[in-house]
């Protein structure tokens, strides 16, 4: 044992010093490559491809990107394209919200009316098809009592986006119920107003000369988020007189009234209100006349949903 000791510490002591011998050998010869290579570095690094800015790039890269490799500009989920820089294989391409056509169908007054110890009904309907810009729109509103329809006012229009939550429109009126039929050409501006007010403006030019202007403006309160108390006032104007239908020149009528509903789901509120119909001018002369009253106290209780 003694002596394979000894034999073994020989040879790591040759071992090592025959590595050290070798380095010393190399080293100068190392340092003149070192310093030989820093003296013409710019020649051999113009002079190796491997150095070439192409040819980096490809090295880096990895090579060309292979045919059904992902588009990096995309959608993620590993789709590849199909044709065109947004379509992708298997999947619709990307649609907006004003390419799609919507429709909705609001009863914003759908009510018994209590007046002089009569019972009518009204009803104040609002319809809209189409898209963000431009759709079609109907309008409906009018009275019922003992069964026959008193009176009642139909649009149907054309409505155009002019800016942000304002629609131009236009199309035709049809005025029907007791009295002769009448029709008119509409034009008019509709949408929410600063501080939240909803405003509905229309002019009217009809046969023989008549002429008509039409206002209203509503405002919601919300007391709670299902308590909304909404005022509501409109104005009609004449620019002469309509004898059969009892419609004199001038402010004929405003209508001012307030409701309280309580929306049990958006889409379903019942409501409570009153309303103070009030003639003028010469449409108050004609009332008069016939032994109506010119003004007059009307509760009001209805629905208001939409779909």
């Amino acid at each position: 044992m003694k002596k394979l000791r000894n034999h073994a510490l020989v040879a790591t002591a040759f071992l090592f010093t025959g590595a050290s011998a070798m380095a010393a050998s190399e080293m100068p010869q190392a340092a003149k490559q070192m310093d030989h290579s820093m003296g013409t570095s710019s020649t051999k690094v113009a002079k190796n491809p491997a150095m070439d800015h192409g040819s980096m790039d490809m090295q880096m890269q990895g090579g060309p990107a292979p045919s059904d490799a992902r588009d990096p500009h995309a959608y993620s989920g590993g789709f590849t394209l199909q044709s065109g820089p947004y379509a992708m294989n298997g999947y619709q391409r990307l649609r907006l919200a004003d390419e799609k056509s919507f429709g909705s169908v609001l009863f914003d007054s759908l009510e018994a009316v209590r007046s002089d110890g009569k019972t009518s009904g009204s009803y104040d309907i609002l319809g809209r098809f189409g898209r963000d810009y431009n759709k079609f729109v109907l309008k409906a509103e009018g009275e019922v009592a003992s069964g026959k329809l008193q009176e009642a006012r139909t649009e149907a229009l054309w409505s155009h986006a002019v800016a942000t939550f304002w629609d131009a429109q236009l199309g035709l009126r049809h005025d029907s119920g007791i009295g002769p039929n009448r029709s008119w050409l509409a034009m008019g501006i509709q949408g929410l107003a600063p501080y939240w007010f909803e405003v509905d403006a229309a002019a009217y030019v009809g046969s023989g000369g008549r002429t008509a202007l039409r206002l209203s403006a509503d405002y919601e309160l919300l007391l709670t988020q299902r308590l909304i108390v909404q005022p509501r006032i409109e104005a009609n104007f004449y620019g002469k007189s309509d004898v059969a239908r009892d419609i004199g020149k001038g402010l004929s009528d405003v209508p001012p009234g307030i409701r309280v509903r309580y929306e049990f789901t958006r889409q379903f509120a019942p409501y409570v209100g009153v309303e103070w119909a009030n003639r003028f001018g010469q449409t108050a002369d004609l009332a008069r006349a016939a032994g109506e009253q010119t003004r007059n106290t009307r509760y009001v209780a209805g629905v208001r949903f939409w779909f």
